[in-house]
């Protein structure tokens, strides 16, 4: 099952790890390799790309940042190919994400002459822009015909577990996602709450929407560390925040309920 209807897929500049997800996916179909094993893994990648920056290894940590979102592309690739979607399967690789976020910042901070606060903005930052991307994404999977329904457009409660998953694991993961997620989703719906009433959204706006995925935040951040451009990540990342208005004033303007 793809994530969209054919006339509702668009450019997506955060899936550049897409192709390569869907043949580590391939090889791994008839193994015993769960979606779960394969989030694990993106996990470690990201760890070693931490442990690179701190060695000031920057074109190596440049290689596992990326390497991370093609893993991060196989796991979701794998869970439709074996059919067992899973919803602790979606909030574990959301709680991974924020988490390996995190600790990219606190990298930089403490690589960097960033001021703590400056940081933590970013961080702040970072993950309001990931949250309008999604926000956007899912509305569009949610009101696509054929398309992947396992994210929901407002997480307000606990979802019914899937097959092969206890309804108590999927009550604890949703519990974390929340802890993690619940303030940005609730800024995001609170900065453009009548996004979810539009039929649907032209592939051109969801292409600009995609810069703000987090595949495409990764590159931006694994250019800069070769370049020797580690001290203006932070700065880079909260000016970036602006286009977050210029998308939400798109939206408004162009494309009403």
């Amino acid at each position: 099952m793809s994530k969209l209807a054919a006339e509702d897929k668009f450019l997506d500049l955060s899936d550049y790890g897409r192709p390569i997800g869907k043949f580590i996916a391939n090889q791994l179909k008839n193994t015993r390799f769960t979606p779960i094993h394969v989030t694990l893994l993106f996990g470690v990648s990201g760890l070693i790309a931490i442990y690179c920056i701190l060695q000031n290894h920057y074109f190596f940590a440049s290689f596992f940042i990326i390497l991370k979102s093609i893993i991060d592309a196989a796991d979701g690739e794998l869970a439709r190919l074996k059919n067992t979607p899973s919803y602790v399967g979606r909030y574990l690789d959301s709680v991974f994400d924020i988490v390996l976020n995190f600790l990219f910042f606190m990298t930089i901070y403490y690589e960097s002459k960033t001021s703590f606060w400056m940081t933590i903005l970013a961080f702040f930052c970072i993950q309001l822009q990931g949250t309008l991307y999604n926000y956007y994404y899912v509305i569009l999977r949610n009101k696509s015909i054929g398309g992947d329904k396992t994210s929901k457009i407002f997480e307000d409660k606990s979802p019914r577990a899937l097959p092969g998953e206890t309804q108590k694991s999927v009550d604890i993961m949703f519990r974390i996602y929340m802890i993690a997620y619940g303030v940005f989703d609730k800024i995001i719906h609170a900065l453009d709450s009548e996004a979810y009433k539009v039929k649907t959204f032209p592939n051109w706006f969801m292409t600009f929407v995609s810069i703000y995925g987090l595949g495409f935040q990764l590159l931006i951040i694994a250019v800069m560390l070769p370049l020797n451009l580690i001290e203006y990540i932070v700065p880079f990342f909260i000016i970036y925040s602006l286009f977050i208005f210029v998308l939400i004033g798109t939206r408004k303007t162009f494309f009403k309920p």
